[in-house]
């Protein structure tokens, strides 16, 4: 990792993440902005409300732009016009209880936006179903979702007969991810996030799809491409696997890690009730870190 302090390195992920963000706004709209607005006002003071409480000093961990990452994180994971409640018992979640009930930044099992995404996904499943048609003003299921619940129809069936899998899946998300591609190759190459774990998760999704692929039919489980390029999964393996506090220190850990995200997100999402999946791989992922930790010695050299 480069010799940047944890202020710096959290703006570099923060600029890191703006290309991302500006497609998402594109196609999805502006409302995004709002949303990112709200949040890290929300998560600022429940960051502060919670070192009040603890009797800590607001500085360093109220300007270490730490919880701005984390606010921004979550809302990119959400759909644009999620009520800004929802985005509040979000952030509270990620801020208050996945990062200061394990004593602040550094010290947190679980990464923190993922917590809250997880608890408001679960408890708001109908409000954040549905995602607006990348440049129009209605709104469909994800990709993810309608491929899921296809019933029996075709790969080419789907994409004739539900036009907002035809628009997202086809064109906003895989732009989307592509652009949250970029700024992770970034932290890549200033070594900020470690190249093993992004390349072992989206490695073993990659095959496990290839496995599954059949060129389209009714049983066909999603080509490489397909869950490569939609739903979170850049971000996920490029900002949020790659959490240093939050994935295994070993570099054969870090391998096994991202292999476990990317078996974990594949199995949830062709067996598990949530299209997606990433996030639940994700915290599921972390709970075997310490265990991954203790059993693997590191690497020399």
């Amino acid at each position: 990792m480069v010799n940047l302090k944890t202020r710096q390195i959290m703006l570099v992920v923060l600029a890191a993440l703006f290309p991302g963000m500006i497609a998402l706004s594109y196609f999805y709209g502006i409302e995004y902005w709002l949303n990112f607005a709200f949040a890290i006002v929300i998560g600022g003071c429940v960051e502060a409300l919670c070192l009040k409480l603890q009797k800590r000093p607001l500085t360093p961990a109220l300007t270490d732009a730490s919880t701005p990452v984390t606010c921004l994180l979550l809302c990119c994971a959400l759909p644009p016009g999620t009520g800004l409640w929802i985005i509040a018992i979000g952030v509270t979640v990620a801020v208050g209880l996945a990062k200061h009930l394990y004593g602040g930044l550094g010290n947190n099992l679980f990464n923190p936006a993922m917590v809250g995404y997880a608890v408001v996904l679960v408890s708001f499943p109908k409000q954040l179903a549905l995602w607006p048609i990348p440049l129009d003003g209605t709104t469909a299921a994800t990709a993810l979702t309608s491929f899921k619940y296809r019933l029996g129809a075709t790969v080419d069936e789907i994409w004739v007969i539900d036009q907002g899998f035809g628009s997202f899946g086809g064109y906003g998300w895989e732009w989307i991810n592509l652009c949250f591609l970029i700024g992770g190759v970034l932290l890549v190459a200033l070594r900020i996030a470690q190249w093993r774990v992004p390349a072992a998760m989206l490695v073993s999704l990659a095959i496990l799809a290839l496995i599954g692929y059949d060129n389209g039919s009714s049983g066909s489980l999603g080509s490489p491409m397909f869950h490569l390029f939609t739903g979170s999964t850049m971000v996920v393996a490029l900002f949020i696997a790659t959490d240093p506090v939050t994935h295994p220190v070993t570099h054969r850990g870090q391998l096994l890690f991202g292999c476990l995200v990317g078996c974990l997100t594949f199995a949830i999402r062709v067996y598990g009730n949530y299209p997606d999946g990433a996030a639940f791989a994700i915290l599921l992922a972390n709970s075997a870190t310490p265990y991954l930790d203790k059993r693997l010695v590191p690497a020399r050299g």
